[in-house]
């Protein structure tokens, strides 16, 4: 889900530059679901590609050689090959030439010969020095002439989801009326998890405070976090773990005042919706912070930063483990301070999407890019 959202200021650049022309987007379940939320993006394709994620989750050959046959019935024009600087473009880049797309545009560090017709030469070499994600999906696009003057995430959601979010909230003991903090203790690889007791400790010096509803979000596999986290209260969060569409989570993120959490999915909402965010950064990776919008990063430097690990390789933990609650709730004090006179009267939308002005891009765009 991040990795899509970072990547919407790209895919809004390449669509708005050509408005006639139709974005398809090839990409997991995950990304498919938030990419319905990008105006950008005209439709999907889902495939469990064997090159991303773990051997389990990937399709069969017959999976492969299905996708290619539908690639090659589509008749694209071109594809645009988005990457991480740690993944290699090239099987991408092959099922796309097998599958007639004459135009394939990527990132790559070694030669790809006819495998890629647009070459963008891999600058991240270094992973300490590495751009941010965002930046590198948009200077990838720009390498072929597309360009955008707001570099912003793009999301919406609508009136239904605000509704469904409003009900929910209410459900759980809430009021969307009355100012509140989300707190989403979760993240998929257990090296970028804040210890959940310690997100406790926070929400409950937050609660006690007075002027804050204290809302913690998640997934039903996360409800256990919030379990943690609620162990350490004086009385129970309100708890939307499990109640929410991705839709109503982001309305939910929208009319908060600030969002404390990993470096997670919800980070990058909250950096599409403009809602402030306290991230407990693990060091396994520098280029995924919050992109644009106020924020505190919070992290305890190690040697065995940049590790890339999904879960950690020295036991220790030390890049979260060593963070106090006390810095983490100092830090959300701060954030809120440097942004309450711009949300005082900050209230849930009925509907949200960002609007952008645009540059003509320097090359013309072919008609029907595949994007993956």
């Amino acid at each position: 889900m991040g990795d899509v959202l970072m990547t919407s200021p790209a895919l809004a650049a390449v669509r708005h530059s050509a408005p006639d022309m139709r974005l398809t987007l090839l990409t997991s379940g995950a990304g498919a679901e938030v990419a319905s939320m990008i105006d950008a993006v005209d439709e999907t394709l889902v495939y469990a590609a064997p090159w991303v994620g773990p051997a389990s989750a990937a399709g069969s050959a017959r999976s492969d050689l299905n996708l290619m046959a539908e690639l090659a019935a589509r008749r694209f024009d071109a594809a645009i090959i988005f990457t991480v600087c740690t993944q290699s473009a090239l099987p991408a880049a092959l099922l796309c030439r097998l599958a007639g797309i004459p135009l394939r545009l990527a990132h790559s560090r070694e030669n790809p010969y006819a495998l890629l017709t647009n070459w963008a030469p891999e600058q991240d070499t270094c992973i300490a020095t590495a751009r941010h994600e965002v930046q590198r999906q948009l200077d990838l696009v720009h390498h072929v002439g597309y360009e955008t003057a707001d570099e912003h995430l793009r999301l919406r959601y609508d009136g239904n989801d605000v509704q469904q979010m409003q009900q929910a909230l209410a459900a759980a003991g809430g009021s969307p009326d009355r100012p509140y903090i989300v707190i989403h203790p979760g993240a998929s690889a257990a090296s970028r998890r804040y210890p959940a007791d310690r997100y406790g400790v926070v929400a409950q010096a937050l609660q006690a405070h007075g002027d804050y509803q204290v809302v913690f979000t998640g997934s039903d596999e996360e409800a256990e976090l919030v379990a943690q986290a609620a162990s350490r209260m004086e009385r129970p969060p309100i708890n939307l773990a499990g109640r929410l569409s991705l839709g109503g989570l982001a309305a939910l993120i929208a009319g908060a005042r600030a969002l404390l959490c990993n470096n997670t999915g919800p980070a990058h909402l909250a950096a599409a919706l403009g809602t402030p965010v306290a991230v407990l950064y693990a060091l396994t990776n520098p280029q995924h912070t919050p992109w644009r919008v106020p924020s505190r990063v919070l992290s305890h430097d190690v040697p065995c930063r940049n590790c890339l690990k999904s879960k950690c390789p020295q036991i220790h933990h030390d890049c979260l483990e060593r963070i106090a609650p006390e810095t983490v709730l100092d830090a959300v004090h701060a954030l809120l301070a440097e942004t309450e006179s711009s949300v005082q009267k900050r209230a849930v939308p009925q509907a949200w999407t960002r609007t952008s002005h645009w540059r003509k891009p320097s090359l013309a765009p072919c008609a029907r890019p595949l994007a993956f």
